[in-house]
């Protein structure tokens, strides 16, 4: 009886000795972003993680990490323990990075949660540019000498400038007789633009909405099979030129490599919430931004792909090593 009350106290004693894990998440979350403040990646970002704080519970820190044309943002993502707790908001620069040189990063050093967004590239001039349509300044770049015509909006070798080379590409013209000036992303390319530092900016339509609203900047090309439902008015490459390049920058939010299943899952869980959420769509039609979903496995198969796809792009055009 004695060895019986022993072993119910020692049982006792261990039940009370262990703390019960807490559930994930129990405290506040970080998402990383590889872009400057007030361009449309940030946009997204902060806008992912008010509806990831309702879902979770959890308030969500975005923190900008600019730097290398992506690089330190992405490596930061990649980085950091996989717990949950540090999250990043990826960009198409995962599939250009390293074909670049710039890094050994891939997309397989992430665990894809979800697709969020898709942005076809627009082809943007000051207002009081002398080029009125897409062919006018496609001419007058094959008719001046090589570093006449200057372009920014995002790092080297990064989506906006992969956007501009491929069409400078698909119109037979040399992709480096555009100088490309690295810039942390859209908006310091945008304000490049309006102080005359640079004569085109191959960013989204949404990202450069503000200026074209207010009269100082017009977009002469959409890169896409459809016109903007933003910018209606704006005609798409194929229908100015006859050219079949298109092309969107995407962002998805990832985490580490090795993240355990179930916070994996309970992530994939809220990030369709908050994509299938009313505010999300609200937010992303008023701003102009494009929707696009994928989860978990999905999203991995679109990077493999995508990948793939630019590497093949980017040698064809000599920026891939």
């Amino acid at each position: 009886m004695k060895i019986v009350k022993s072993l119910a106290a020692a049982m006792l004693l261990s039940t009370v000795a262990v703390p019960a894990l807490a559930e994930y998440p129990d405290r506040p979350l970080t998402l990383y972003v590889a872009w400057g403040a007030g361009g449309g990646t940030d946009a997204v970002a902060r806008v992912i993680a008010v509806g990831l704080e309702k879902e979770l519970g959890q308030s969500v820190n975005v923190v900008n990490r600019t730097g290398g044309s992506g690089v330190v943002g992405h490596t930061a993502m990649a980085d950091a323990e996989p717990d949950g707790y540090t999250i990043g908001l990826a960009t198409t620069e995962v599939n250009l990075m390293h074909w670049l040189g710039l890094t050994d990063l891939t997309y397989a050093v992430y665990t894809p949660l979800a697709l969020m967004n898709e942005d076809p590239a627009g082809v943007q001039v000051s207002a009081n540019s002398e080029y009125q349509t897409v062919n006018d300044l496609l001419q007058a770049i094959q008719d001046s000498p090589s570093g006449t015509f200057r372009a920014t909006g995002s790092g080297q070798g990064s989506s906006w400038h992969v956007a501009i080379a491929g069409m400078l590409n698909a119109a037979d013209i040399d992709p480096t007789k555009v100088i490309w000036v690295p810039s942390e992303g859209a908006a310091s390319g945008l304000q490049e633009l309006m102080s005359g530092g640079t004569d085109i900016v191959p960013s989204s339509l949404v990202e450069a909405r503000g200026l074209i609203d207010a009269g100082r900047v017009k977009s002469l090309a959409y890169m896409s099979s459809e016109r903007s439902k933003l910018f209606p008015d704006v005609p798409t490459l194929a229908e100015e030129t006859g050219s079949d390049w298109a092309f969107g920058a995407w962002r998805g939010i990832v985490a580490p490599a090795g993240l355990p299943d179930d916070v994996r899952d309970r992530l994939i869980t809220a990030l369709d919430a908050v994509y299938q959420s009313e505010e999300y769509h609200e937010f992303m039609n008023a701003q102009g931004f494009g929707t696009s979903y994928l989860g978990g496995d999905e999203f991995g198969t679109f990077l493999q792909t995508m990948d793939a796809s630019f590497g093949e792009t980017m040698k064809a055009i000599g920026l891939a090593e």
